[in-house]
């Protein structure tokens, strides 16, 4: 049974409430770093290489179960999507403020930032289609 407008209203507010506190968070967190860098290190920063690390490593994660599941589940295309366009601005600024660059770290991070936003406009554009055009028997018909 679908669930009445009420609900729909309850579960509207809920959502927007959420985001604009996850808004108000990240933008302390990006202000802090981006005007006040020293409050970061002062305060926060410990382990920063390891923290990165893990960040790839559960953006793989994410990524091998988008593999897994978006036929049937096609969602995981919008989250792959996000996932890859959170990196858009990162690397250029790093590459902007970084001393000492390999000329591989200096290629990857001047290649990352297209090639993300590239692979971010194309999995939202996928998963429009595959949601849209293609109709959910059309997916169940596929096997492997």
């Amino acid at each position: 049974m679908a669930g009445t407008s009420a609900e729909y209203i309850r579960l509207r507010s809920r959502l927007n409430l959420l985001l604009t506190i996850l808004v108000i968070y990240d933008v302390i967190l990006s202000a802090t770093c981006l005007i006040r860098p020293d409050l970061w290190y002062q305060y926060i920063q410990q382990g920063l290489l390891f923290r990165t690390g893990a960040v790839w490593a559960a953006v793989s994660l994410f990524q091998l179960i988008a593999r897994w599941k978006w036929e049937v589940q096609p969602y995981w295309l919008a989250v792959i999507a996000g996932i890859r366009l959170t990196e858009v601005f990162s690397d250029w600024t790093y590459l902007y403020v970084a001393g000492n660059i390999t000329p591989l770290g200096w290629f990857g991070l001047l290649v990352n930032p297209p090639m993300n936003l590239l692979l971010g406009w194309y999995l939202i554009q996928s998963y429009r289609r595959v949601h849209v055009e293609f109709s959910p028997a059309l997916r169940a018909g596929r096997k492997g």
